[in-house]
């Protein structure tokens, strides 16, 4: 109980600390911020569109062009012109609202063309309406070019200035380069030694001819030093070896000559393809880099990006394009992604880098955005992996493969395969490429970002994130009209000069390797091991001991009577979780009188506004929990050794599965035991010597045995467990810095955890299975005591159970906008609240922790604490506790809505009574510096008082009030109109919520609502609902259940409900997870400039769910024009929910708030 005092005071003082921001910095003006005060950089988000324009070769006649069309197979001829620069800014202008991508054009005589120049101007204000800016107007969020290198501009320039001879093309390396104005001669110094010592040689510096008088203030402030620099190979290096060594060039340079005082960003380095790009708006980059508009800027394809940011910041470097690609869009999985790729810098070897290998680590930046990331591992792979380009952009953004029973066994086979080698980088994604041979475009599995492409009869090909971008005055020139479906990909092969279908270039690289013949041989299956099992024993049944209701591990592991009654019991009968109302109304963790596991310290991440949730009831069949586990080969040699891994269809093993593992020899695969537990006499040192000495015995194991066991079974009157999910994160991280990660498989064997929320934290934070016997031996114990019927046999309970999980882990996936377990493993999306910084990071680094807390000592104590008041307990007191957490029980965990304060406030209400009152508010008081964070604080009272004549009016005040939003689905017709009538006489605003209002009360004065919200479902909206309206609010989140929809059960489905919402009565009713308009931050400015035009008098609000990162999220509403920002916390109401949802997502909104 002192532990959690002393919790209590550490957490009041970092809360209080946390809120107050600096306004003084010292980073450089091209770096993000500093992490400060609520501030993270990491959960920066941006949108961005995607337009890609080819012109197809003119040579064939119309019909023949028609049915190469209508293949997809298009000869296109690959000479460049400047009619494809004049394309390309169009294109650029024209998308400026959301990110534009003009990409590739060519032609057959390599002439300009002063139709296309009429076209590209047309395009260039087509989309100008969504364009992302900072508050002076004037600094965009970013905006750029990739196209081939203009050889005969370069070449023309050098001579004429400085004398030097240009190679032919192909032969040399261009890039433009950031500096700082300062320190730029020595960076160049030390740039052109370090490419001396890779076999090439600088032979010119250009300084970049620009007009900074056209960019804004915020951008003028961090505006680069822009030169560009030509590199040429020595005689000696191969020719296939130029490209590959620009590359180890660029990385080696990054990694070494910038530094945090030093600016040194290369925006491209290779013989192909040039980005020029900024801190600018899409008008503004044509005019500030001049070389654009220069005649001779030639090139035979074009890549156009225009950013719209959730939060601008004079940040250069991280405008778009990149290298090699442009992304619209946003990697959910990045924190996993990067963590997988760093735990293989070990295991790699590259025939193409050999020993220059390990020279470009780490292959991701530290200070990259998510599609700064992606762009470095598609390069990555292509230069060491021995992949093409369409190769690498399948295996990292593949297809819904898992449950596409028309997709050909080829094509699985070699997805299959590839998730063997890597994860999916998951998340919604429209992607164009390009390496200077192939240029293409890939849309995610969900199909969550808009594209849509036209081919003409005069040989263009347009695509882009918008309908109607391109502007054809006769529509009879259309051949092809269509959308980019969702996995699929639009390719174009510059070298062999075809447009290639999907299906047609596909086949041919799943037919490159023999696959399907490497997954048969090498893939192994749980059926495998246990027909393995039979042959050496001749039996895999472990009979399961049913536990004894008095046992004091389930006291241990925090199993209470409410838990076993309301959802363990539910899950083995009704195979899904329970579901529950109202809302979370006990303290957070860091709070409770009660010493609460771990996993109860972590609240689940979730997907608003930037990205939308996975809707996963109707969208199940993009989902799957199917993952490969165990040692992983090198993902630079593709061959058979890579799908020598142990495929799992679910992550939650049976105790007869565990068993068979433990023991396993089969196919030499073997496995290591590692116990967390120790004895208990080693007192309050144990815990940090164990924890240690675990993460050495698994790093050991790593060395022999391809799976490990993290094992508390050992637990015992003698011997005090190690809370799991602290080993877990220990040993994860541990093998995660020695870089053995990647040579085993983690299981873990746990009594604790038992919950689906349990399971996704041991999950996010690097299991690769959970066995949780502890919870199966009390399903078999509930069977012996009558509280299951016989008929629940062991086998049925497992499976019920395992399906009750296994949907609950999905929900929890989309929540967060990811679709595969192999991607949500090791991606943390969660943040801590409790948990100091010692513990963050030791077992869950890059987790967000703002309030601080609990040390290791802190814990060590905690559990000391709990496993004495245990076992040292007489036998009476050995039944299981009633904690109280989810129902209110005398002496057990607070409430806020107590029995004694409901009471007293009803009494309040109905006699008047304001002695009654009087108790209610001193009771609320106590309940809430219990509850919480709020509670910690006090209002600071000023020395002198203010002026009479400054204080406002009670009437004046109390317009500000507004009630949460509760809909008519909620609450009764009585109760929902008589709190409108409250608050009309007060003058201040009632919230109808997300099911509308009759039409009567439109222009009742009395019983109108004059708030009006919108939910995903548009239950009850109509354009005179819209109307009548004085504030307009879009429910992006609740608090109560973020990133999760409403549900009507059917008793509640009442005929007045049916009526005003049109649908039939008596039915259950699931909302949409997301609305179905808005799956970007564009998509939400495009929905808050629909509502305006619907009724330009109402104040246009969004309601937002409490996580990290809701300052920036925030600020991206505000810059889709937004007029109000309402943040919403896990402590609010709901009408129907899953346990897991209101207990374990989302967080308090004073954090967010703050934020």
């Amino acid at each position: 109980m002192n532990s959690l005092i002393k919790l209590r005071s550490n957490l009041l003082q970092n809360f209080s600390r946390t809120i107050v921001v600096r306004k003084s910095s010292t980073r450089p003006p091209w770096q993000w911020p500093e992490k400060e005060g609520m501030y993270d950089p990491q959960f920066e988000k941006e949108g961005c569109g995607v337009g890609m324009l080819v012109s197809i070769d003119g040579e064939p006649s119309a019909s023949k062009l028609m049915t190469l069309a209508r293949k997809l197979s298009l000869s296109i001829d690959g000479e460049p012109s400047a009619k494809l620069m004049t394309l390309a800014r169009k294109l650029s202008l024209s998308m400026h609202h959301r990110g534009g991508y003009s990409y590739d054009l060519m032609t057959g005589d390599g002439e300009p063309s002063a139709k296309l120049m009429t076209l590209a101007r047309k395009l260039s204000l087509s989309m100008h309406h969504r364009g992302g800016y900072s508050y002076d107007l004037m600094t965009g969020d970013g905006a750029g070019v990739l196209t081939a290198i203009p050889h005969m501009l370069y070449a023309n320039v050098l001579k004429n200035k400085q004398d030097v001879v240009l190679p032919s093309p192909d032969n040399y390396a261009t890039g433009l380069v950031f500096m700082d104005n300062s320190n730029y001669i020595e960076s160049q110094d030390k740039f052109a030694a370090l490419a001396e010592s890779l076999n090439l040689s600088v032979i010119a510096w250009r300084k970049v001819p620009v007009d900074n008088s056209v960019i804004g203030e915020l951008a003028r402030h961090g505006e680069p030093l822009i030169k560009q620099v030509f590199v040429v190979p020595k005689p000696n290096v191969p020719p296939a070896e130029h490209d590959r060594k620009y590359y180890i060039l660029r990385k080696i340079a990054t990694h070494t000559i910038q530094t945090s005082n030093r600016r040194f960003y290369i925006c491209s380095l290779n013989s192909r393809t040039i980005v020029y790009k900024g801190h600018l708006t899409a008008k503004q980059l044509w005019v500030y880099f001049a070389d654009l508009l220069h005649p001779n800027y030639i090139t035979n394809q074009v890549l156009v990006h225009n950013r719209f940011s959730t939060n601008t910041l004079p940040c250069w470097e991280l405008a778009h394009p990149y290298r090699i690609l442009c992304h619209n869009g946003e990697i959910n999985t990045i924190k996993g992604n990067t963590h997988w790729m760093r735990a293989r810098e070990a295991t790699m070897e590259s025939e193409a880098l050999g020993d220059d290998l390990t020279k470009i680590y780490p292959i991701i930046e530290s200070q990259n955005s998510d599609s700064a990331s992606l762009d470095c591992m598609v390069e990555f792979l292509m230069h060491a992996g021995n992949r093409s380009l369409p190769e690498v952009i399948m295996t990292l953004i593949p297809e819904a493969w898992h449950q596409d029973p028309t997709m050909s066994e080829e094509k699985k086979s070699f997805y299959k395969w590839s998730a063997c080698a890597m994860e999916p980088w998951d998340g919604p994604a429209l992607i164009a490429f390009t390496d200077g041979k192939y240029v293409g475009a890939v849309q995610d599995r969900n199909g969550l970002r808009p594209s849509r492409f036209y081919v003409t009869k005069d040989n263009l090909l347009v695509m882009a994130s918008e309908i109607d971008i391109y502007d054809i005055e006769d529509p009879c020139n259309i051949i092809v009209k269509s959308r980019l479906k969702p996995g699929r990909m639009l390719f174009v092969d510059l070298q062999h000069k075809k447009l290639i279908r999907d299906e047609e270039l596909k086949n041919t690289i799943c037919q490159l390797r023999p696959y399907k013949k490497w997954l048969k041989e090498q893939l192994l299956t749980m059926d495998d091991f246990r027909k393995a099992d039979v042959e050496a024993r001749g039996n895999v049944d472990v009979p399961i001991k049913p536990l004894n209701m008095s046992d004091r591990r389930l006291n241990l592991f925090n199993y209470f009577q409410q838990l076993i009654d309301r959802q363990l019991v539910h899950m083995f009968t009704e195979k899904r979780e329970a579901m529950a109302s109202m809302g979370h109304d006990t303290p957070i963790a860091c709070l409770s009188q009660h010493n609460l596991l771990l996993y109860d310290y972590f609240k689940q991440g979730f997907a608003q506004v930037t990205n939308p949730p996975v809707d996963v009831a109707r969208e199940n069949v993009v989902m799957s929990l199917e993952c490969p586990i165990g040692p992983a080969g090198n993902l630079l040699s593709p061959n058979a050794q890579q799908a020598h891994r142990l495929w799992l269809e679910k992550p939650i093993l049976s105790i007869q599965d565990m068993e068979v593992l433990k023991r396993t020899k089969y196919r030499n695969w073997s496995a290591n035991v590692v116990s967390t537990t120790y004895n208990v006499n080693e007192g309050l040192g144990g815990l940090k010597f164990h924890i240690d000495r675990i993460c050495k015995e698994a790093e050991q194991a790593s060395k022999t045995s391809q799976i490990l066991v993290l094992s508390d079974r050992n637990t015992s009157e003698r011997d005090i467990p190690v809370r799991m999910l602290l080993a877990l994160g220990a040993v994860h991280q541990h093998l995660l810095n020695t870089k053995t990660r990647m040579n085993i498989a983690i299981l873990v064997e746990t009594g604790e955890a038992k919950l689906v929320h349990d399971m996704a934290v041991l999950l996010g934070y690097g299991a690769d299975a959970i066995c949780p016997y502890l919870a199966l031996e009390l399903g078999a114990g509930l069977r012996k005591v009558g509280i299951l019927s016989e008929e629940f046999t062991d086998e049925i309970i497992f499976r019920n159970y395992l399906e009750a999980l296994s949907n609950g882990l999905l929900n929890v996936m989309a929540r967060a906008g990811i679709t595969v377990l192999q991607s949500y493993k090791n991606a943390q999306i969660f943040e801590a609240l409790g948990i100091g910084e010692d513990i963050i990071k030791k077992c869950f680094k890059g987790t967000p922790s703002r309030l601080g807390g609990l040390t290791m000592n802190m814990l060590g104590c905690s559990k000391m604490e709990r496993f004495l008041n245990t076992y040292q307990q007489p036998e009476y007191q050995r039944a299981v506790k009633e904690l109280g957490l989810y129902h209110y029980r005398m002496g057990a965990e607070v409430h806020m809505n107590s029995p004694e304060a409901v009471a007293l406030l009803q009494e309040a209400a109905q006699t008047k009574n304001v002695e009654a009152y009087r108790k209610f508010r001193k009771i609320d008081e106590e309940n809430r510096k219990r509850c919480l964070l709020r509670g910690q604080l006090a209002l600071k009272t000023l020395k002198a008082p203010i002026p009479f004549g400054e204080i406002e009016s009670v009437e004046d005040i109390v317009k500000r009030f507004s009630t949460a939003a509760m809909n008519l689905g909620s609450l009764s017709e009585v109760c929902h109109e008589t709190i409108s009538k409250a608050m009309n006489q007060l003058g201040s605003r009632s919230n109808c919520g997300g099911g509308g209002e009759f039409p009567e009360r439109y222009t009742n004065r009395e019983t109108r609502c004059k708030v009006k919200q919108i939910s995903s479902a548009r239950w009850g909206v109509t354009s005179a609902y819209l109307a009548h309206a004085d504030d307009i609010q879009i429910k992006v989140a609740q608090g109560a259940k973020p990133g999760e929809s409403g549900v009507l059960l059917a008793e509640k489905n009442t005929p007045y409900l049916a009526k005003l919402w049109r649908i039939p009565e008596g039915v259950q009713l699931i909302s949409p997870f997301p609305h179905y308009d808005v799956f970007s931050i564009e998509d939400l400015s495009q929905l808050i400039y629909d509502l305006n035009c619907a009724n330009p008098e109402a104040r246009i609000s969004v309601k937002l769910a409490a996580l990290a990162g809701i300052g920036v999220i925030a600020t991206g509403a505000v810059k889709c024009k937004a007029s109000h920002i309402v943040i919403s916390g896990c402590d609010g109401g709901t009408g129907a929910a899953t346990w897991t949802t209101i207990w374990n997502t989302g967080i308090p909104w004073e954090l967010g708030v703050s934020e």
